[in-house]
């Protein structure tokens, strides 16, 4: 393994100076979890680290955000963080519930939300769940800042539409009182596993009658994916067998998935039929 310097900077400013240039082997890192596997196996060779440890204000905390209508989380908040937060639980109970089977204690005590984002590494658990909650990432730059749907951060795998001094601060998640959110993670092996597939749906419902819906495939793809024709085929219908049938041959129709040791493709498109039927009878109160 190369030498290479690890920099910690106490100020954005020092942090963008740090960033200067095109250099990809100078990189900012956050809980350095995904990044320390991806230098040990050689696969990424640093000259330069910037942490982003002593940065507060924006990149920290969790917190009430645009008078009420949304939740605040800081970049840097770990897995850990956001899994005890009683906002977060009270809030978004799929995280907590996503969380059961992410990694595990040692990691969620160190990865941090904005890291996993910017890792874009499609088989992540979060980011389909940050999407189907239409979550928004505001992402600082050298005297610029813009506010994204967290969709528009992945460009494929493991590729951002991040520049290269781009530096994400915080989420922004809307709280939606009538709508209800799950995700499914579906591995070969252990629950702990890379997945085979992962599902996030949020959905506002009236009894049965599906007002509005929002489906995310994570694992299977290049990148976490909206299923806009899978979503339009359940707009306004009811749960039922011919919609959730009409709705999961269009999810199978529309999805780039490709084939890996995890399975087929043709197996994953079974696998996306079958659990986008469970995840909405799971949100009409159906199933467990």
């Amino acid at each position: 393994m190369s030498s290479f310097e690890i920099v910690e900077p106490r100020s954005l400013e020092e942090a963008f100076g740090f960033l200067a240039g095109d250099d990809p082997a100078i990189r900012p890192f956050a809980g350095g979890t995904a990044l320390m596997l991806m230098i040990k196996a050689q696969v990424f060779r640093p000259l330069r680290l910037v942490s982003l440890r002593a940065l507060d204000g924006r990149f920290t905390g969790i917190a009430p955000g645009g008078r009420g209508t949304t939740v605040r989380i800081g970049a840097m908040t770990t897995f850990t963080a956001l899994e005890h937060s009683a906002n977060i639980r009270r809030r978004f109970p799929v995280i907590a519930e996503t969380m059961r089977t992410l990694a595990n204690v040692r990691v969620r005590n160190v990865a941090t939300v904005g890291g996993n984002l910017a890792h874009a590494d499609p088989h992540l658990d979060l980011p389909p769940v940050w999407i189907a909650l239409a979550a928004e990432a505001v992402i600082l730059g050298p005297g610029r800042e813009r506010v994204v749907p967290v969709e528009e951060i992945f460009a494929g795998y493991y590729e951002t539409n991040l520049r290269h001094d781009d530096l994400i601060a915080e989420l922004r998640v809307p709280i939606r009182p009538a709508w209800r959110t799950t995700y499914i993670k579906v591995t070969p092996r252990s629950a702990h596993d890379w997945p085979a597939l992962g599902l996030a749906v949020s959905a506002a419902l009236r009894d049965r009658q599906i007002d509005d819906v929002r489906i995310v495939l994570g694992a299977a793809t290049d990148r976490p994916t909206r299923l806009v024709a899978a979503e339009a085929a359940l707009r306004g219908g009811h749960i039922d067998e011919p919609t959730l049938r009409r709705a999961g041959d269009a999810a199978a129709a529309e999805a780039l998935i490709e084939s890996d040791d995890r399975g087929s493709a043709d197996y994953k498109k079974h696998l996306l039929r079958v659990y986008l039927a469970r995840a909405m009878r799971k949100l009409a109160g159906e199933e467990p």
